[in-house]
């Protein structure tokens, strides 16, 4: 192994911590209704945890309502179960083969809350960020101590982890603006 190894998994890495963080995001109620919402939640189906969005078809026909409809209509009191478990803050209805989630408009206090969760989401991205910098200086140190690479690629290789740090970082930022700003526009 060599540097530009350790550099290249450590951006592969940093690329799903990215992705990750985009993934949580999309799970933030914004007042606008969108699949993303309810696709990630687990449904205990027949004791096993199940995606819902592999046990239903998810639409959503207008802006304020999203409609869940289940391939086997047994499930919908799970599927109930883990919406209201979930920190949506919505109430599901069903008539028996369809789970209605109308979406409310967001109070101001409520984007006031949003925006601080989607704060935490970022610092917990930026924790990752940093964590997986620190690993690959570690390794990177390690190749110098083992001889395997020079004191100055050591140097070229940190920085060179220390700029797609900062790209990362950057990105994530950005990330943060668009979901404050699609909290605050509504």
């Amino acid at each position: 192994m060599n540097a530009k190894d350790v550099i290249r998994e450590m951006e592969i890495k940093m690329k799903k911590a990215l992705e990750a963080s985009r993934r949580n995001f999309s799970e933030i109620r914004t007042g606008r209704a969108s699949p993303h919402l309810v696709e990630g939640l687990h449904i205990d189906y027949y004791g096993t945890p199940t995606l819902l969005k592999s046990l239903a078809s998810i639409t959503v026909p207008d802006a304020r309502l999203i409609l869940i409809q289940p391939w086997d209509a047994s499930a919908i009191p799970e599927i109930e179960k883990a919406i209201q478990k979930s920190n949506l803050g919505i109430t599901p209805m069903n008539d028996g083969k369809i789970v209605r989630l109308s979406i409310p408009q967001l109070t101001r206090e409520r984007r006031e809350e949003m925006k601080k969760v989607v704060k935490t989401m970022t610092e917990d991205g930026r924790v990752s960020l940093r964590t997986i910098r620190r690993d690959a200086n570690e390794v990177i140190k390690k190749l110098e101590t083992d001889k395997a690479i020079p004191e100055d690629e050591r140097f070229k290789s940190q920085d060179e982890v220390q700029k797609l740090t900062d790209k990362f970082t950057s990105e994530l930022e950005n990330l943060l603006k668009e979901k404050e700003k699609e909290l605050t526009d509504l």
